[in-house]
């Protein structure tokens, strides 16, 4: 095979492990619609938190901006998907804040203030102090952590089935759906050589392998007890 032709195929498949992840993530941006009906339906946030959509739009803001060309080449398909994250979760945090009460309110508009206020101190210094090849390390280590961050939630699930022995709180095709996005951006960050993508999702997909790994072994002793219990009662 020649040397375009090769670069051909290289290019083919990293894109399309791009696009498989732009597709998976999409998936994650639409999960919260169901809690957000119900926020709409009873015009109140109950004892829903704000926080992972004020968490998940920084990190999509930052990330949005590691992808975006005058900081990186070449990545495009980190900045498209990082921008429908960041509308979406702004949409959410708008709904929050519109049926959430005072105090609640005056919170999320804060911390929303604060987001967009360090987004543009990110924007202002990468572009000010940093040149370009510097600029890519700078937001790169800003996305690395911002996205090592967010994998608290994942973690915080795993503990909560190990404890509870239920998988109640952890639904099949959402853990699914994130593991084969880490999967697929891990894939497009290698093939990009790109440690600042292929490293954080490579850890996301490791989580995501130990949530499928534990939902399989929990959901079967589920059922297993169901059917113990089913015999007992007909003992």
């Amino acid at each position: 095979m020649s040397e375009g032709g090769l670069f051909s195929t290289y290019s083919f498949f990293s894109d399309a492990a791009g696009v498989a992840g732009n597709l998976l993530a999409f998936v994650l941006f639409v999960s919260p619609i169901p809690t957000f009906r119900r926020i709409i339906r009873c015009r109140s946030t109950e004892q829903f938190s704000g926080l992972p959509y004020i968490y998940a739009l920084l990190n999509c803001l930052i990330c949005l901006w590691y992808g975006m060309p005058i900081v990186s080449s070449g990545i495009i398909l980190i900045a498209t998907v990082n921008s429908v994250g960041a509308v979406f979760q702004l949409v959410y945090i708008i709904i929050f804040i519109i049926y959430a009460d005072r105090g609640r309110k005056i919170k999320m508009l804060g911390l929303l203030l604060a987001v967009f206020s360090v987004f543009a101190v990110v924007v202002f210094v990468s572009l000010s102090v940093f040149q370009p090849p510097q600029r890519q390390l700078f937001v790169g280590y800003l996305s690395v952590f911002s996205l090592i961050s967010m994998f608290a939630s994942p973690l915080f699930i795993i503990n909560l089935v190990i404890r509870t022995k239920s998988v109640e709180y952890m639904p099949f095709y959402l853990s699914l759906a994130t593991f084969l996005m880490s999967l697929s951006f891990f894939a497009y960050g290698m093939l990009k050589q790109d440690g600042f993508i292929s490293v954080p999702n490579g850890i996301g997909a490791i989580l995501g392998i130990i949530q499928l790994v534990l939902y399989f072994w929990y959901s079967r002793s589920s059922v297993q007890e169901s059917r113990r219990a089913l015999l007992e009662s007909y003992a």
